[in-house]
């Protein structure tokens, strides 16, 4: 039962250990700091007596353990709580004597400001709740709650949290990286430039029609890597040695630029692996490096980055390479670093290209393994 549970729990998303240590050690040192630090702004001395308010741990919960949730950014925290707070005050002096409606209109103005403000937090709702029936100066005095030390508290754990993210590697406030463009250009990277487009996410949004605690952007993130992740698992049938080009044309490292280069020009050839006497790979090698280089050997100009893959490597590992621009081919060795083939960009369109036959691979490997089920 306890295990099920337990499951069940954990079934919404994948939870870590580690996570979850790290976001409670968070809380440990983030709630101590800001409550210290809040007394000794507010007073202008220092005391063991923290000054905080309930939500402020329900916010700390946000910012500490799903940092990412756009409930949980600066913006969020520091606004949220403190609209809650101006809705909470106004609401008690507008329904003086009558608590009850005052705590109804408090959290309804709340929610409704942090809607239309952007700045939605759900802690906002308890802020707004104790600011209508909390006790306190009658008049325009009442509205100090607000900045201390509601925005006062707020302020101080969005910074502990961003102290505290810093530290651990975790990016808050949260942002989601733009795709790399290792050319440095406009344009977008070649695995986003088909399929689904930001105004795609919209538009399903929109007819999905309940809000959801995730951006727009971390959704296209989120889509995007289910895609790789299932081309990854359709493509892991096919290996490095099945399309891999054997009869490799190469350099030695040892032998003049100036041969090297008119054997390359006598293949057609714009680039070519460098290997040693036992046949090792050293690197690479282009016709450009070589014409300038003419004068001195090969191991003059090779260049020793080159991506090594081995036969038994499914071709899946080399698509976020060859696609990106990274690299234009990679050298199938064998544990000894001897060249046994390569696998250039072309040979991997070649595959994509045939798709019907990768997935007929695929199929054939899971019924030889007794994966296949006829049912399914």
């Amino acid at each position: 039962m306890r295990q099920t549970l337990v499951q069940a729990l954990r079934g919404r998303a994948p939870l870590r250990a580690q996570d979850l240590l790290r976001s409670g050690l968070g809380a440990l040192l983030g709630i101590p700091v800001t409550g210290l630090l809040a007394h000794l702004i507010a007073s202008g001395k220092a005391s063991a007596l923290p000054l905080l308010i309930p939500p402020i741990g329900a916010s700390a919960v946000l910012a500490f353990a799903v940092p990412a949730s756009p409930l949980a950014q600066p913006r969020s925290i520091i606004g949220g709580n403190m609209v809650s707070a101006l809705a909470g005050v106004t609401c008690a002096l507008a329904f003086h004597g009558h608590p009850a409606l005052a705590a109804a209109m408090a959290v309804a103005c709340a929610i409704v400001a942090m809607g239309l403000l952007g700045c939605l937090h759900p802690p906002g709702g308890a802020v707004a709740l104790g600011a209508a029936l909390a006790a306190g100066p009658v008049g325009a005095a009442s509205y100090a709650y607000v900045f201390v030390p509601v925005g006062l508290c707020s302020t101080l754990l969005v910074l502990s949290a961003m102290a505290y993210a810093r530290a651990v590697g975790r990016s808050y406030p949260h942002r989601v990286p733009p795709p790399a463009n290792v050319h440095a250009t406009q344009d977008a990277p070649p695995l986003r430039r088909v399929g689904f487009t930001p105004q795609d996410i919209d538009n399903a949004l929109a007819h999905y029609g309940d809000l959801l605690d995730v951006d727009r952007e971390d959704l296209d993130a989120l889509f995007r890597e289910v895609e790789l992740q299932a081309h990854r698992r359709i493509h892991a049938h096919i290996l490095c040695s099945d399309i891999m080009s054997r009869d490799v044309l190469s350099v030695d490292l040892h032998q003049s630029a100036q041969s090297a280069l008119a054997y390359m020009r006598a293949h057609d050839l714009r680039s070519a692996p460098v290997v040693d006497a036992e046949r090792k790979v050293v690197g690479m090698v282009r016709r450009a490096e070589l014409q300038t280089g003419r004068d001195g050997p090969v191991e003059a100009v090779v260049d020793p980055f080159v991506h090594k893959v081995r036969p038994g490597t499914a071709i899946e590992a080399l698509l976020p390479i060859l696609s990106s621009g990274v690299a234009h081919e990679a050298m199938v060795v064998d544990e000894h670093r001897v060249l046994l083939g390569i696998i250039t960009q072309t040979d991997l369109l070649g595959v994509l290209y045939r798709a019907h036959i990768v997935e007929a691979v695929a199929l054939q490997r899971a019924e030889d393994a007794g994966s296949f089920d006829p049912a399914i």
